[in-house]
């Protein structure tokens, strides 16, 4: 009896869950891409200043600040998108205080004149949210020691870099020529960049959004 040729089974491609990043920041965006997640990118239209006002009010420290703003952000673009929504925020903290963003090049000067031959703290707080509720979240913190850089220094660099550093939290990209700032960082890369990848991975993987 002549064999019947048996045709290989294909299988069907995998659905992935669709991924939401409630923020337009293209830091996040290239950590999410380069670990290859597709996701779309939205504006999550929170007031930030305004809450982070609001909670300034309430006696609430930086850590929990950057922990309820990424809850903001998920929650309210998953009430309003499939899948599941990533929200992140991040804040900055010297003395038990609030680092907030500098708006204008004589706010970073001021910033980095604070900062300098001292520590401070860099939280990174991650939820993710699905059907306007939270379903998991993690907060990391670094700690960083800026290093007794000189004025000459500090003047070259806002020069070079003021168009990157305005708007973000402590002056600084620490994956450019901010990384001169520094002599002593404890936390991993992703947490200072303002997401902590390795826990999200994981969960888009229990929740369908990545192949286990």
């Amino acid at each position: 009896m002549t064999p019947v040729a048996q045709t290989p089974m294909t299988l069907a491609p995998m659905t992935l869950a669709p991924v939401t990043l409630a923020s337009k920041s293209p830091t996040r965006a290239k950590l999410l891409r380069d670990a290859g997640v597709a996701f779309d990118a939205v504006s999550p239209g929170v007031d930030e200043t305004s809450a982070k006002e609001s909670f300034l009010s309430e006696g609430m420290k930086p850590r929990d600040i950057a922990d309820a703003l990424a809850e903001m952000k998920a929650v309210r673009v998953s009430m309003k998108r499939e899948g599941l929504v990533i929200g992140a925020d991040q804040t900055a903290e010297l003395d038990g205080k609030l680092i907030d963003k500098a708006e204008t090049i004589e706010e970073a000067r001021a910033q980095l004149l604070a900062l300098r031959g001292r520590d401070h703290s860099l939280h990174s707080a991650v939820v993710l949210a699905r059907a306007g509720q939270p379903i998991w979240r993690e907060i990391r913190t670094a700690k960083l020691r800026a290093r007794a850089f000189s004025d000459d220094f500090l003047e070259s660099y806002l020069a070079r870099e003021a168009p990157h550093i305005i708007g973000s939290v402590g002056c600084y990209r620490l994956e450019g020529e901010g990384a001169q700032l520094f002599d002593r960082i404890d936390g991993d890369y992703f947490t200072i960049l303002g997401l902590p990848l390795m826990g999200l991975l994981d969960m888009l993987r229990r929740h369908g959004a990545l192949q286990t």
